[in-house]
């Protein structure tokens, strides 16, 4: 994949995390969906959905959806660091099978020119 690609697939994996995140946190506050947390977190989540789109269009859809899976991992260590949500055994060891697909995945080169 391209840089410009590469650089793309971190925004659309950090914008889904920071704003699940943000969204999150806000809505857990007293002023809930009016929170600016919530707000800041629509917007991230906007954002990786415009960033997403795009690169759909630059790579195959069987090598994106895996690349950016690793997501799902940075917001388990997100829930876990941030707001200090008790993750069982069971559910870490679904993480590190998402991540070990997400390895394998990325050693594959996109196809889409």
């Amino acid at each position: 994949m391209s840089s410009k690609a590469q650089l793309l697939t971190l925004i659309v994996i950090l914008s889904n995390v920071a704003g699940n995140l943000l969204l999150s946190l806000g809505l857990k506050s007293s002023a809930g969906i009016l929170s600016p947390l919530a707000v800041g977190g629509v917007a991230l989540l906007m954002l990786w959905m415009l960033a997403r789109m795009t690169l759909m269009s630059w790579a195959d859809l069987s090598y994106i959806l895996p690349m950016t899976a690793i997501g799902y991992v940075l917001s388990a260590l997100a829930g876990k660091v941030f707001l200090a949500e008790n993750i069982s055994f069971v559910r870490w060891s679904g993480t590190l099978l998402i991540f070990a697909g997400v390895a394998l995945v990325g050693r594959t080169q996109a196809e889409t020119r």
